[in-house]
């Protein structure tokens, strides 16, 4: 059994691995402002980054401000990010954020989680990144590499994002925060993938508890039959 001391000790050899390897890791959102940055990761919600990277540059010139996007007709609005995915839901957030910033914030982005997380379509996740990324405050979002990864290495033994977040702050530096959340998306999407994880080619394979064990979905249906 891992001790707590053994545990801190082996996350920041994590840490420093993960720095090593993704030197230039970072927010593959496109934007220009933290509205925009607020923008853009309500729509990642269950669509990839690259997909809404194509619908914001539209979005945002048509509706430049949090005050066109308060009162942007919602027909409209849905139109152009339809491709996103859920764009009703996501069209009336956006709508019903950029109303709260207008009448709260003066049309501006606030820069702490508790007045971010009462924004409409906003949750720690998107705070996080909002935090990191447009303001160099510390966050670290948990996405679904981040949860993946978090188990497989034995960081976290939650499946909720929120604890999985809170058991994260306690091994990993505050200041590394934001770029640990881009370095752990990084390598969740290039080698510790969902389905067919790259053990052989890992460098953190000597530092994590589940190499080997993770068997592919097609592997496992194949010893069923």
């Amino acid at each position: 059994m891992e001790t707590k001391n053994e545990l801190k000790s082996r996350s920041q050899r994590i840490v420093n691995n993960l720095e090593k390897l993704y030197p230039d890791a970072h927010c593959a959102l496109i934007y220009k402002s933290p509205l925009q940055l607020l923008i853009a990761t309500i729509l990642s919600a269950q669509c990839t980054d690259a997909r809404v990277n194509m619908v914001t540059p539209k979005l945002f010139k048509r509706f430049p401000t949090s005050f066109s996007l308060a009162d942007a007709n919602p027909e409209e609005l849905e139109s152009i990010i339809r491709s996103t995915g859920f764009y009703k839901n996501k069209a009336k957030n956006i709508i019903g954020c950029c109303k709260a910033l207008v009448k709260n914030h003066a049309g501006e982005v606030p820069k702490t989680m508790q007045e971010l997380v009462v924004l409409a379509g906003v949750g720690r996740k998107t705070a996080n990144v909002v935090l990191g990324n447009a303001f160099g405050i510390p966050g670290l979002p948990v996405d679904t590499h981040v949860t993946r990864l978090s188990f497989r290495l034995g960081l976290s033994k939650s499946k909720d994002p929120v604890k999985i977040e809170l058991d994260l702050h306690k091994l990993v530096k505050e200041e590394d925060w934001t770029m640990f959340g881009h370095q752990i998306i990084e390598h969740g999407r290039k080698i510790c993938a969902s389905r067919k994880p790259k053990c052989a080619d890992c460098a953190l394979s000597d530092l994590c508890p589940q190499k080997g064990l993770v068997k592919s979905k097609s592997s496992a249906k194949g010893k069923k039959k």
